[in-house]
């Protein structure tokens, strides 16, 4: 495969350089479900590997409508674009050694986000004219690199389908970001079948060359949408005919960041927006709150997000307004199986690129819907992790200048054909 170090990183400039966010996700998906065919892959594409009512926060038809439009004009391909036309844009491909074996599934997300990418000059994708195309869409969290990753591996497991037993799943995941693609598939049964799961992301602060087989630190998530819906009036001529929704939203956010904490682990409160009114002299008649919840359990999550609930609906009724809460992202807690993390951990101690294994690492790491995948496998009695390739950052995950070290593409993919090898 010597050519392939170059086709990954041909992939991982092409997809940065034409990001698309969640559910969003057609001109990617295309060319990955069109690599996968060439590859002699199965497929299972868009809704039949989503549950429709499952879908968090998916964008509105008439958007959906108008990415597919850009996509057709921007490298597409064709023959897979209208599997996602509607913006669900999940993919399944599955190779059938048609040997006696385990069910491994390997899951790689897609999605960009909304950050306008840096344009200075020593920014490398600037420099080497793969920069974001796409003002305020930006791969500034390393999605382009797992794609890529993803479709280095179906080529290393194509390649050597021979010395391969089992069941091998590739899939390829929409709308992490904001934790909302990932229970549609796992509702759609896309991992009823799975005996061993493997999730993995690049960077997350852990260093170059190194490696971390499970991650335990991710904290179960809610993201609200919340409304409130007044009526406008007069601000001097006539203030007490109005019902000021503005008012009533300011009170919920400060009450928010006070909830109490809970005694059985560690919680967060955000609200990262707050939009409201329509004038100077207006009792303002609408406001939105964008938040979200976390917990270091799923259980300290739920009561985050009842508390939430409870404040909203207080404030709402102090202030005499309506409220509507929406829940557009959702993840849960998880512990990585040790077996399988072992086993991930001794494969790479054994890869020359890696300096140094770490099996375990259990500090907090923000929230991530993989956990939906991780926790149904292991319910049906499989092993699942969720494992870090440690690269050198340009800058953070989520900064406009983030950029990762390109030579640790390869070693990721040889990793996991490793392992799929290793599975008998």
């Amino acid at each position: 495969m010597e050519i392939l170090p170059n086709r990954l990183i041909s992939w991982r400039r092409d997809f940065h350089r034409y990001p698309e966010q969640g559910f969003l996700e057609m001109r990617t998906a295309s060319i990955v479900a069109a690599e996968l065919d060439r590859l002699g892959f199965e497929l299972a594409l868009g809704q039949d590997v989503m549950k429709k009512e499952a879908c968090m926060g998916k964008p509105d038809d008439a958007l959906t409508e108008s990415h597919y439009d850009w996509a057709k004009e921007n490298g597409a391909n064709e023959a897979y674009l209208a599997y996602f036309k509607n913006g669900y844009t999940g993919i399944v491909a599955t190779l059938d050694t048609k040997r006696p074996g385990p069910t491994l599934a390997f899951r790689f997300d897609m999605d960009a986000l909304p950050i306008t990418e840096s344009d200075a000059l020593n920014h490398a994708p600037k420099q080497l004219g793969f920069r974001s195309i796409v003002e305020g869409s930006m791969h500034a969290c390393g999605h382009d690199a797992h794609t890529a990753i993803g479709l280095g591996l179906a080529n290393m497991l194509a390649k050597e389908k021979d010395q391969l037993n089992g069941v091998m799943k590739i899939i390829f995941q929409p709308a992490e970001e904001g934790t909302r693609g990932a229970k549609a598939m796992v509702e759609a049964g896309v991992v009823d079948d799975v005996d061993y799961f493997i999730a993995s992301h690049i960077g997350t602060g852990v260093p170059h060359r190194h490696f971390v087989a499970a991650t335990n630190g991710f904290m179960a998530t809610t993201k609200l949408n919340i409304t409130f819906s007044g009526i406008a009036s007069h601000a001097g001529g006539s203030p007490e005919e109005g019902k000021n929704a503005l008012l009533a939203a300011a009170n919920a956010t400060l009450n928010m960041h006070a909830i109490c904490r809970h005694s059985a682990g560690d919680s967060r409160v955000h609200v990262g927006e707050l939009h409201a009114g329509s004038g100077r002299n207006v009792v303002a008649s609408h406001a939105e709150l964008i938040a979200e919840t976390r917990g270091e359990t799923s259980e300290v999550n739920q009561y985050m997000k009842e508390q939430v609930e409870n404040i909203v609906a207080g404030a709402a009724s102090m202030y005499g307004v309506d409220y509507h809460i929406k829940v557009v992202g959702e993840a849960l807690n998880s512990i990585c199986s040790d077996d399988l993390a072992e086993t991930l951990a001794n494969i790479a101690k054994e890869h020359p690129f890696m300096e140094k294994v770490v099996v375990h690492d259990d500090l907090s790491a923000g929230s991530e819907d993989a956990t939906y995948f991780i926790n149904e496998v292991q319910r049906q009695g499989g092993q699942a992790t969720y494992c870090i390739f440690g690269t050198e950052l340009a800058a953070g995950h989520h900064h406009e200048c983030f950029d990762i070290d390109e030579a640790s593409l390869l070693p990721a993919v040889e990793i996991l054909h490793a392992f799929a090898k290793k599975c008998k």
